[in-house]
């Protein structure tokens, strides 16, 4: 029998990547670039031509009812506004896993709207990139966005993103996978320890028994907070300086080793990554995936004869329960054809107390995707979605430990990506690797002039 799991090498374009976000980006990073230096080819564009916007799902995008959504909410905007919109699909590639965003700003060819992570917000803020969009915004749609969401969003009380979702992160498992290990619902782990002992017992010639990203990037980095988290540990201290070198970092960075070096975890991951459930979960190339709840409207749409469920992320000895939740947000580029309204259009489409608003981030969350939504009022129009099914689940026992993604400059994504990758994939002593990541961390952030890292 082929043994498809370690022999599948070659990523499949499959599914709709959600936010491991400008791998490329590193190459910024690495020449310790934070703004850009700008070539202003904005003012030569035709008055009457349409606003660019920027993003990865539509029109090209694979799951048909997010196209739809961006699509509707373009089109919208067009009927009843002057300058018009248009949408620019950039492929998963080049957009999460390429430099095009970045590289298209130091050009001076940046999009006149884009989304963003808050992982990478800020590249943008600091680079000079991003208009306030505050004055297009009323105190009462204000109010509707929790602080804990729309915090990392904001510098000196003005905001600068409109978030659309929030996606916390779990574990996925295969219904089917466990029932071949004679195996149900009340089988799934609650501690690190259980997790890979299931794991072993998943694991086959042909099938991984759990999957974390081994991919670098903005979304590795994600993935990996909540299991830095619940033992505690942080990357920054109250003052300012790392905290990376802690017993904390050392087991988190130790236990997704060993889950590779275990051989119940792949060194490889399928589709666009392990965000990517149908290419992943779906296919069978893994019984158990940690990825957010965005992966529902994923195999609902690309895997529909393949059942799974969720439980929330286990936690190492003497842990607390805690989760991440992320997010794209809409933001206008300030370099822009015309910087203000591409920020009206950003307010209208997503912080407006009209009804259209509430209802389009309500349907973005529960009909184009599956997401919790970033507003109180959008949360109250989709009730019904989020009362039943995995949705509930998310809603009622993974959303409530959430806490927001860090934002951090690209110097310091890169010095923790590059901790995971050294201590995952190549073997490095977790504890060593800590010290030295922690050092380089201490040395950036005593000159870092910026907006907070949040």
């Amino acid at each position: 029998m082929t043994d498809h799991r370690k022999t599948a090498r070659t990523p499949l374009l499959t599914g709709v990547n959600r936010r491991r976000l400008i791998q490329g980006g590193a190459t910024f990073a690495a020449a310790g670039l934070t703004g850009f230096p700008f070539i202003n080819k904005m003012a030569v564009r035709a008055q009457d031509a349409p606003l660019k916007f920027w993003q990865f799902y539509a029109p090209g995008g694979q799951v048909a009812t997010q196209v739809a959504w961006f699509e509707k909410t373009v089109a919208d905007w067009n009927d009843s506004h002057d300058q018009k919109v248009e949408l620019e699909y950039i492929p998963n590639t080049e957009y999460i896993n390429g430099p095009k965003l970045a590289t298209s700003f130091a050009s001076g060819e940046g999009p006149d709207i884009f989304i963003i992570s808050p992982g990478d917000f800020l590249r943008y803020y600091n680079g000079g990139v991003l208009q306030d969009l505050t004055p297009h915004i009323d105190d009462a749609a204000k109010a509707d966005f929790p602080e804990s969401v729309i915090a990392n969003r904001m510098v000196d009380g003005k905001i600068y993103g409109i978030p659309m979702e929030v996606e916390p992160m779990a574990m996925y498992y295969s219904v089917k996978a466990f029932e071949e290990a004679k195996l149900n619902e009340n089988d799934v782990p609650k501690t690190w320890e259980d997790l890979l002992e299931l794991a072993k017992k998943l694991t086959t010639p042909e099938r991984f028994g759990v999957m974390f990203e081994t991919n670098p990037g903005y979304y590795q980095n994600f993935t990996w907070y909540p299991f830095l988290w619940q033992g505690g540990g942080e990357f920054q201290n109250a003052e300012g300086k790392s905290a990376f070198d802690s017993p904390a970092t050392v087991q988190a960075l130790k236990f997704w080793q060993d889950a590779i070096n275990l051989g119940v975890a792949p060194r490889q991951v399928l589709g666009n990554g392990a965000n990517d459930a149908a290419a992943n979960l779906g296919s069978g190339y893994t019984a158990m995936q940690n990825v957010g709840i965005w992966a529902i409207s994923q195999m609902t749409n690309n895997a529909k004869d393949v059942p799974f469920g969720v439980f929330k992320l286990p936690t190492p000895p003497n842990g607390k329960y805690v989760t991440v939740g992320g997010g794209w947000a809409f933001v206008a580029n300030a370099k822009g054809k015309s910087p203000d309204v591409a920020a009206e259009f950003c307010a209208w489409a997503l912080a407006s107390m009209d009804k259209g608003s509430i209802e389009r981030v309500a349907n973005w969350c529960t009909v184009a995707k599956s997401d919790m939504p970033p507003r109180q009022s959008a949360l109250e129009a989709g009730a019904e979605a989020f009362n039943k099914g995995v949705m509930g689940t998310f809603s009622k026992e993974i959303h409530p430990g959430t806490r927001a993604e860090p934002r951090v400059p690209p110097e310091v994504y890169k010095i923790i990506s590059d901790a995971i990758q050294q201590t995952q994939l190549g073997g490095a002593d977790p504890q060593q690797t800590a010290t030295a990541a922690s050092q380089q961390l201490d040395a950036f952030l005593a000159s870092y002039s910026g907006a907070p890292i949040l």
